[in-house]
């Protein structure tokens, strides 16, 4: 499972890189340094796969590589996202939700203690910096639709149907 820091860094961009990798649902950007990934994000714009990956980033480029071709289901990678500490509670939660499984919104606000803060914890995984390790996808809605996904409701299917195929 992936180690998720709970400490702020206010200079992480000064000592981050990144890099751009190519996935069958759009382009990732992975920036990250040496405390951890930062951010994982789909970008719709074309943009080159990088030639040169940086030391920092090359097991996440790897694990993703094995996760899009079936052979991952959980990741092994030092996070550090940035946010409030609510939002790196959330975030980490996230992490419990298992591979080819979901949780409705409301399961989620629960897990973390208060069913009230529904829209809270869904604001918070709408604002998950790193895409598919952090696995935000897997959330639902209660009535097991697809409701909101920062990088489009096409992409969160093609995940869920990615980590849960039909026989």
């Amino acid at each position: 499972m992936p180690k998720l820091q709970l400490k702020t860094q206010k200079t992480y961009l000064e000592s981050s890189q990144t890099t751009y990798y190519k996935t069958p649902i759009g382009t990732a950007k992975i920036v990250g340094d040496e405390n951890g990934i930062i951010s994982v994000s789909v970008i719709d714009d074309k943009i080159d796969t990088s030639a040169i990956i940086p030391k920092n980033l090359q097991n996440c480029v790897q694990q993703l590589n094995e996760y899009f071709k079936g052979d991952r289901t959980e990741f092994d990678l030092k996070l550090n996202p940035q946010g409030t500490d609510f939002q790196k509670q959330v975030w980490k939660e996230l992490l419990n939700v298992p591979y080819g499984k979901t949780r409705s919104y409301l399961e989620q606000s629960k897990k973390l203690g208060d069913p009230k803060a529904i829209r809270a914890v869904a604001s918070a995984n709408g604002k998950n910096p790193i895409w598919i390790i952090i696995p935000c996808h897997r959330i639902i809605g209660s009535d097991g639709s697809l409701t909101g996904y920062a990088g489009g409701l096409w992409r969160k299917k093609w995940l869920l149907e990615h980590e849960s195929p039909s026989p």
